[in-house]
């Protein structure tokens, strides 16, 4: 009896059994070496497609040739040999993104490095995406106020606009970027900041102080460090701009700081070389150009009908000696919508942020400013202008005329107070209320010496006194009245 039932539960599992075939296109490791392989056998391998090596490590092809397939890899490497098994994933370079990456320190691939608890996603984007069309955008009209007295002013940033920080190296333009984003808490506006070639030291320090200034909350850093390898640099400023996608793709504004696109294009020469890519100018390979562009391309501000999100980028460009006329610079500057020129010699001076107000520009303007900076703000660039012009002639002069000794005298007072210490970004309605001042000649009589601690206590007695002021000129209203109420604060502490 005990038989039959056996070979009966035989008979029902044999008839109930379904063979499944599990298929995986493989090729063959043919050549290995400073983080690229050439594997022969994958026939149908996609371009930007991920293959899974063994040990888990994962690469992505970059070259499709017609015997080889070029691949660049991630992560650890020594494990693998020639003649190892190479699988194909079917699936396009693609990271994790979601809500919880905020507040976190992740490399390129997704994965949490900050020490804490892991991330888990169902949401994946592609790292690589073809921009929004022109169609889909919307004019930039909506200010990104960095706190920063002499860019607010005179070189706005609008959200969804390209805006790139150039300069020699030690000139300040890493503060600038973080400065901008401390300045962001509370205004409704997430940060992403990619460390691109970085040292670890120098991202420590900047997490600390966004911890310290209470920014990480509304902050995802993105960081692959100068020991990373050269396609974790490749790959870090996608990554960015994906993570950025996913926050735009639900209608929010995103900044996202590239640091720095410099070493970002070292990595890319370096895998096309490593690639045996033809070499062009400067050994960067023909399409270094199209390396940025279409990265760039993908901040925008979108119209409602698409989400209405935005993203704005902040590119960083190292130059050699003050040259922007050199490649990357020169490609980089033709993308961007302005640049924010950072100068060795005023660096050195004291004058900081070292705005070069001559070389620095905002292709967006006034559009992309409230109206009482606006008002401000005319007055100041053409009166810093006649400054720097008068400047240089006067240092020959003997004797001066009085009409030119105030243009000189003021110019002095302007720059005295467009300095600006690290790490204090200034809200926009102070800003106004000290512009205004200086460029309508309340300052003309103070001595330059004191010009600063002038501005610290017109800054407590405007805080003191006029806070609804202050939020009527934060919100964007200007009149005769709310210009009368100013003068008379202004007038009322030279009583005091």
């Amino acid at each position: 009896m005990k038989t039959d039932q056996l070979i009966e539960t035989l008979k029902k599992q044999i008839s109930s059994f379904e063979g499944t075939i599990q298929t995986a296109e493989v090729g063959t490791v043919v050549e290995l070496g400073d983080g690229i392989a050439r594997m022969t056998g994958l026939q149908k391998c996609q371009a930007a497609e991920m293959l899974e090596f063994p040990g888990g490590t994962l690469g992505v092809a970059l070259n499709l040739e017609q015997e080889t397939v070029g691949a660049i890899l991630f992560g650890e490497y020594k494990h693998i040999k020639e003649g190892d098994t190479v699988k194909r994933t079917g699936r396009i370079l693609s990271i994790p993104v979601g809500d919880a990456f905020l507040g976190r320190v992740v490399n390129p691939l997704g994965e949490v490095i900050d020490g804490g608890a892991k991330l888990v996603s169902d949401t994946f984007y592609p790292i690589e995406k073809i921009a929004p069309g022109v169609m889909t955008r919307e004019p930039v009209t909506t200010p990104v106020q960095t706190g920063l007295k002499a860019i607010d002013a005179m070189i706005p940033i609008g959200r969804g606009q390209r805006e790139l920080i150039i300069g020699d190296r030690q000139t300040g333009k890493t503060a600038v970027a973080i400065d901008t984003i401390i300045n962001q808490k509370g205004k409704n506006l997430i940060c992403i900041y990619v460390a691109i070639g970085q040292k670890e030291s120098k991202i420590a320090r900047i997490v600390a102080k966004l911890k310290e200034e209470g920014a990480m909350d509304h902050t995802i850093l993105v960081v692959a460090g100068a020991s990373d390898s050269a396609s974790l640099n490749f790959i870090a400023p996608y990554a960015g701009s994906t993570l950025a996608e996913y926050f735009m793709d639900k209608g929010t504004d995103v900044l996202v700081v590239y640091d720095d696109l410099s070493k970002h294009a070292w990595a890319y020469r370096e895998i096309s070389l490593l690639l045996r890519r033809p070499p062009g100018r400067e050994a960067y390979p023909g399409d270094v150009f199209y390396l940025h562009s279409r990265l760039l391309e993908r901040a925008c501000r979108l119209n409602k009908e698409n989400g209405g999100g935005s993203i704005t980028a902040l590119p960083i460009i190292e130059t050699q000696a003050g040259d922007v006329t050199a490649y990357i610079p020169t490609n980089v500057i033709s993308i961007t919508d302005g640049q924010i020129y950072l100068e060795s010699d005023l660096f050195y001076r004291g004058i900081r942020p070292a705005l070069n107000v001559g070389l620095s520009v905002s292709r967006v303007g006034s559009a992309a400013q409230i109206k009482p900076m606006k008002k401000v703000a005319g007055k100041l660039r053409l009166s810093l202008a006649q400054f720097r012009e008068l400047e240089s002639f006067a240092q020959f002069a003997s004797d001066l005329d009085p009409a030119t000794k105030q243009q000189i005298e003021r110019g002095a007072r302007i720059v005295e107070v467009l300095k600006q210490l690290q790490f204090e970004p200034m809200p926009v309605a102070e800003q106004v209320a000290i512009l205004y001042a200086v460029t309508n000649g309340y300052l003309d009589t103070v001595p330059l010496n004191q010009v600063k601690e002038w501005e610290t206590k017109f800054l407590a007695h405007f805080n003191a006194t006029a806070s609804k002021l202050a939020e009527t000129i934060a919100g964007g209203a200007w009149d005769d009245k709310v210009e009368n109420q100013l003068k008379e604060i202004i007038q009322n502490l030279a009583i005091l």
